[in-house]
């Protein structure tokens, strides 16, 4: 699509008229809670899903690169923000073992042709927080920034040929568009700087759509300490760094970036105000630590009240979820760290589902399903023997959750136990954690070798007080302590991690590494 047509297309799409769209929405609402209330999106079991992001870089060199369209077809995987990315997504199961057996089969089965099919073009792809080495010949801030104005609407040069991605910049809803971290500052005119990151996304169909609050309520308590074990983004691109000593940004790096980035491209700057409403209110953020709800209608009526960014005509088809299509597509930028899904292409696979969407890409994808597992094993375990955490205070469960993206394992989580006593302690915590996550999965069938076989790699990070951030970050600190220059020793971190990854993505673990 050349960049005129494409701009034609945004110009289109922001010709929608906001109140109608909304209008429209509103209707859907409704209907979709008088069929939630019928058992429309009720499940016979508990169904797990996953989206696993990837980005390519040139196996030469591990630049990032470019993946070409016809290549990204090819192999069967969905363009993603950034021309670098690449996204699937596996077929939901049922949570049982032989469900998660498909769901780690699947994974492999697509990604072993892939990576065989983008070797002949020297792309590796890797499954990581957050690329840090810029494309061959350019810089990270050039690849991030660059952009053109089409037509009076701004077109980012390396963002896929999406019209919601790009007419994002040029709406009147006031996004960051910045990147806001310790010792690191970038403004750019679009929201491709949110390219930078990549993530997994374990999902988890509830049987009985109105209980979706209660397990939403738990997937928050236990956001914080799954973040913590899963944090894979302590550095930028080294030039996005400000002009001070490395020390400085070794000793404020936060384990997970990736949390930040993504609040502070898409979020409002504080103070910003929105006008698409005619009222000049500030903006909420978008991207959030959610609260509670109370009831199911309650977390539609949320989606319903969130700033639509891009009200674009929503086109329907012959899916049932088409019924309220203006919903789903409000729903699309609904950016909570942990949110509500309600969709289903028929009436009889319609489905209320929590995505849990803050983990950041893993180094291999024996340990995404590993969160996927002990994900699904705690929401089936959690909501079944009604533990006490559910009433720990949400402020701490958002103060959990915002220490883990900082210092990872070495947060101060505060956590109340089955029998109701209150504790920081860390080995405690995962430990109850963990015996959990194996009860649920043991509830639905699985052995207690098996529960443990997916369980082992996240408790052996636990064990040696190492997930993926911290190795990152030590293998910096050692390099920069021996006097090598802060951007060689991230960049010779980068390569080893693409190095080890390519001998273990398919059939090891993080723990291999070790």
């Amino acid at each position: 699509m050349s960049a005129s047509e494409l701009a034609q297309r945004v110009r289109e799409a922001l010709s929608v008229d906001g109140d109608e769209f909304e209008a429209r929405a509103a209707e859907e609402a409704e209907w979709l809670k008088t069929e939630v209330r019928d058992g429309t999106f009720d499940n016979t079991e508990a169904i797990v899903g996953l989206e696993l992001e990837l980005y390519a870089v040139d196996d030469r060199t591990d630049a990032l690169q470019r993946v070409p369209r016809n290549l990204l077809e090819l192999i069967g995987f969905e363009k993603e923000l950034g021309l670098h990315n690449a996204e699937m997504q596996t077929s939901p199961q049922p949570l049982n073992e032989h469900g998660l057996e498909a769901q780690l089969a699947e994974l492999r089965a697509n990604l072993a042709p892939a990576l065989e099919q983008t070797h002949t073009e020297n792309i590796q792809l890797v499954s990581d927080g957050m690329w840090t080495v810029p494309p061959n010949g350019e810089t990270a801030s050039g690849y991030l920034c660059d952009s053109v104005e089409e037509q009076g609407i701004r077109i980012a040069t390396n963002m896929s040929a999406a019209v919601r991605y790009h007419a994002m910049a040029n709406t009147d809803y006031p996004s960051g568009m910045a990147l806001d971290a310790p010792n690191v500052s970038l403004q750019a005119d679009t929201v491709m700087p949110e390219s930078l990151i990549t993530s997994i996304q374990p999902h988890y169909q509830i049987p009985h759509a109105p209980d979706l609050p209660e397990y939403f309520r738990y997937a928050l308590r236990i956001a914080g300490p799954l973040v913590a074990l899963g944090v894979n983004s302590p550095f930028f691109p080294p030039e996005l760094y400000d002009d001070v000593p490395d020390s400085q940004i070794l000793d404020e790096a936060h384990m997970e970036h990736r949390i930040g980035v993504f609040e502070s491209v898409l979020n409002p700057r504080e103070g910003e105000r929105a006008s698409r409403d005619g009222a000049g209110a500030d903006a909420d953020p978008k991207v959030c630590f959610p609260r509670d709800f109370e009831t199911v209608e309650a977390a539609i009526d949320d989606v319903v009240a969130d700033t639509t960014i891009v009200p674009m005509a929503a086109s329907t088809g012959e899916r049932f979820d088409d019924a309220f299509a203006h919903l789903r597509h409000k729903h699309g930028s609904y950016w909570r760290w942990v949110r509500p899904v309600f969709d289903g292409p028929t009436r009889s696979a319609a489905n209320a589902r929590i995505e849990f969407r803050p983990l950041p890409g893993q180094p291999t994808v024996s340990d995404a399903v590993a969160f996927q597992a002990v994900f699904a094993g705690l929401m089936k375990s959690l909501l079944r023997l009604e533990h006490p955490v559910r009433s720990l205070e949400w402020e701490a469960a958002e103060a959990n959750f915002y220490g883990a993206a900082r210092d990872g394992l070495r947060a101060d989580f505060e956590w109340i136990t089955a029998d109701g006593t209150e504790t920081s302690a860390v080995d405690e915590i995962y430990g109850e954690l963990f015996e959990l996550a194996r009860e649920g999965l043991e509830g639905r069938g699985l052995s207690t070798e098996q529960a443990l076989g997916y369980i082992q790699p996240l408790k052996e990070r636990v064990d040696r007080r190492l997930t993926p951030a911290r190795w990152k970050h030590e293998q910096v600190q050692t390099a920069v302590d021996e006097g090598v220059p802060l951007a060689e020793a991230i960049w010779g971190m980068q390569s080893r991690y693409v190095d080890r990854q390519s001998e273990t993505l398919l059939d090891g673990s993080f723990t291999d590494w070790l």
